[in-house]
């Protein structure tokens, strides 16, 4: 299955990226192939069923088969992405009681209240809409986590945070300036955990950082400062990544502008359709990849122990037999359509109380289904300017990153 002469993927990957293991599934007319990646023998699941069978624990585990480079600059060492059986649920339960319920309402209310104030100050002035989204969410998800952060650091945090997400997929400076912002940042957030285990620093009770230091693991030990600082991180910077998607969405509503006015109605069904369809049909994570438990087969071919497992995301939110038109921007295929667990996998699927679904996927949609509106509603226009979206790039993000024009009050 897979002969010694079998070229190594990686540089194919780098070429074509989010094209890279769709093209190829397609050109072998099958949901599974086997490649190299990395040097090593993977096999490459796609769709709904195959969603299915790779968050089954019983099949793939994660611990392990994330690669160093996506450690050191993307999730931190030790993170929980990296655990699997007990030691991941009970890490995750500590993240979704912060990320789920009464949690996520408070956060899109300072979300909200950091954008109206950000708003203002765009008066007047040319802005790209990128930039002034990862200050606004920093800003927002520092104050809802309890890390202090004094309002002339925002825009340097900011920037670190960005390219810590911006970096994880790629060699060269990309990758090295995330590897410098995660380094930067850890230590600064084990000096915090440190003080606050000391009592050397009042955080808020309720807050994430406050969980986070009290948190014990499965084996009844506290985290150490470090490891907490990479999982307030963990937090931290999933929220300011959604700032891809708001320049998305910027880029949708500039592209389709009979949404607009819908959009700006305030609908909530409607603006949470249009916030999935944003996150189906934009690029976002390529793949995610696990590690086979043991020997297994699927749809006959068989996935030999330890054996690298990917599932493609990209490719299953643009499968014609999933999605009708599948690139066709319509917010209007979710009205009325129960989402089901492995169908839409812009960030991963199955049940994120029990797998490795993001559990930070609620703030997600709570977060951009907000600001879409509020983009809707602001009075700007979108000068010329380079919008292409080059889907070599991992993570893709538009060109320009959407500069907008906004009009003196």
């Amino acid at each position: 299955m897979w002969p010694p002469t079998r070229l190594d993927s990686t540089l194919p990957l780098a070429l074509e990226g989010y094209a890279w293991l769709p093209n190829r599934l397609r050109r072998a007319d099958s949901d599974v192939l086997a490649t190299r990646l990395l040097g090593q023998r993977a096999v490459a699941l796609h769709g709904p069923e195959a969603a299915r069978f790779f968050y089954d624990e019983r099949h793939i585990r994660r611990h392990g088969a994330i690669p160093e480079a996506v450690r050191g600059t993307l999730l931190g060492r030790g993170a929980v992405h990296t655990l699997d059986g007990d030691a991941h649920r009970v890490r995750k339960a500590m993240f979704l009681a912060l990320l789920t319920g009464g949690g996520v309402e408070d956060l899109v209310a300072r979300t909200e209240a950091a954008w109206d104030a950000a708003a203002r100050s765009w008066a007047g002035r040319r802005v790209m809409l990128f930039d002034e989204t990862a200050r606004v969410l920093t800003r927002a998800v520092c104050d809802w986590t309890g890390v202090p952060l004094p309002g002339a650091e925002v825009s340097g945090l900011a920037a670190d945070l960005v390219a810590m997400v911006d970096g994880f997929a790629t060699a060269g400076p990309r990758h090295w300036r995330a590897r410098l912002a995660r380094g930067r940042r850890e230590r600064w957030l084990t000096d915090l955990m440190q003080r606050v285990r000391h009592d050397d620093a009042v955080v808020p009770e309720e807050s994430a950082v406050a969980a986070v230091a009290r948190h014990r693991d499965a084996d009844g030990w506290p985290l150490d400062p470090r490891t907490g600082a990479v999982e307030v991180l963990n937090i931290v910077r999933p929220t300011v990544a959604v700032t891809w998607f708001v320049a998305f969405t910027g880029h949708a509503l500039h592209r389709w502008p009979a949404y607009r006015e819908r959009l700006a109605g305030g609908d909530p069904a409607f603006a949470e359709a249009f916030a999935h369809e944003v996150r189906r049909f934009y690029p976002f994570a390529p793949f995610v990849g696990g590690r086979a438990v043991t020997d297994l087969t699927w749809r006959g071919v068989r996935i030999p122990a330890r054996t690298m497992v990917l599932l493609d995301l990209y490719g299953q939110n643009h499968d014609p037999r999933v999605w009708p038109d599948p690139y066709r921007f319509e917010p209007e295929r979710y009205v009325g359509r129960e989402i089901g667990p492995f169908e839409l996998v812009p960030q991963g699927g199955g049940d994120p109380r029990t797998g490795h679904r993001c559990p930070g996927e609620a703030i997600t949609v709570a977060l951009l289904r907000s600001l879409a509106v509020r983009l809707a509603r602001l009075d700007h226009r979108v000068p010329p300017q380079d919008l292409r979206i080059a889907l070599h790039r991992i993570p893709a993000r538009p060109a320009s990153g959407v500069l907008v024009d906004v009009p003196p009050v």
